[in-house]
């Protein structure tokens, strides 16, 4: 046998067999050997026989038995995530050969930060379910920096600076500009700031906790470009926190325009000097980069920018 044909059959033995992740998925969601089985039109036997099978390629351990209980271990939770994944990407390359237009399905993973997510996203995904009735969401809202691939996402949107390696994609989909605010009852006990210098004086509500800066930079016609710092500050690691801190009266907050839209309207804030610009940040879509992206992907972020773009004709 030619080293080729060799290096060939080894290739071909160490070949990760779908339909054993198909089994595998199988049990581990209907929580035993014979449900599992029966779902894939398998005897309890051959179901158990595959998984073992499985586990010795895999040289790891896969479930925790028991004569009452079956259960998944770590690595066994890690490996039926990306086998999930993996397989609902195959369906998905499968239907775009045999239809022109294959619906989406499967599960979207999403981590969105807090503030953005939930005045803009939520409204979003309502009108996105109604289109994608095959696709559920899973949802994190949390203004840190996650791993996609390490914690299992498909997909983040993130406001302001998105710190990424050469792994993921990053595409601008929306803009906004931060704001000064404060509720009436801080600026009846308080005073309201006339100028830019006024600030010095109040109490600033400031996003990122430890070493990050705590200064704001604005710019008025005035001044130019300004940059404000100061003692008198409350720090917090999730922007929507500042904008309950200030409906509560807690001191002034600087945030995005989208975060306070509707609690300007109803009163709760007052927008200060409105003659002062703040900074614009840009709101970023983030995902691994892959050359076979999920049509459930490319669908959600194809119709949040649709979304996005028809409420600012509004």
């Amino acid at each position: 046998m030619t080293g080729r044909k060799i290096a060939s059959t080894k290739l071909a033995c160490s070949a990760l067999d779908i339909k054993a992740m198909r089994i595998f998925v199988a049990v581990a969601e209907a929580g035993s050997f014979v449900a599992g089985g029966k779902a894939m039109g398998l005897t309890r036997s051959a179901a158990g026989k595959a998984l073992t099978r499985l586990e010795d390629y895999l040289q790891t351990r896969l479930f925790q038995r028991t004569t009452r209980r079956l259960s998944l271990t770590t690595e066994g939770h890690e490996f039926y995530h990306r086998c999930c994944r993996l397989l609902e990407d195959i369906e998905e390359a499968e239907a775009s050969i045999r239809q022109n237009s294959p619906l989406p399905k499967g599960i979207l993973r999403l981590t969105v930060s807090e503030g953005y997510g939930k005045m803009v996203i939520l409204p979003f995904i309502q009108a996105f379910l109604q289109n994608s009735p095959n696709i559920s969401i899973e949802l994190s809202f949390s203004d840190r920096v996650v791993d996609l691939v390490e914690e299992g996402f498909d997909l983040a949107v993130r406001v302001g600076n998105a710190a990424t390696s050469h792994q993921y994609i990053t595409q601008v989909i929306d803009r906004a500009r931060s704001q000064l605010f404060a509720s009436p009852d801080y600026l009846k006990q308080w005073g309201k700031p006339e100028s830019l210098t006024d600030l010095k004086d109040h109490c600033r509500l400031v996003y990122g906790l430890g070493s990050a800066s705590s200064a704001w930079t604005l710019f008025d016609e005035e001044h130019g470009q300004i940059t404000l710092n100061g003692r008198n500050l409350v720090r917090f690691d999730s922007g929507d926190a500042i904008r309950l801190a200030a409906i509560a009266g807690l001191g002034i907050g600087y945030l995005p325009s989208f975060m306070i839209e509707k609690d300007i309207l109803a009163g709760h804030l007052v927008q200060l000097l409105a003659d002062t610009r703040g900074e614009e940040v840009a709101i970023h879509a983030i995902y691994p980069t892959r050359s076979y992206l999920s049509l459930r992907v490319r669908v959600f972020i194809d119709g949040l920018k649709n979304f996005l773009s028809n409420h600012e004709k509004k």
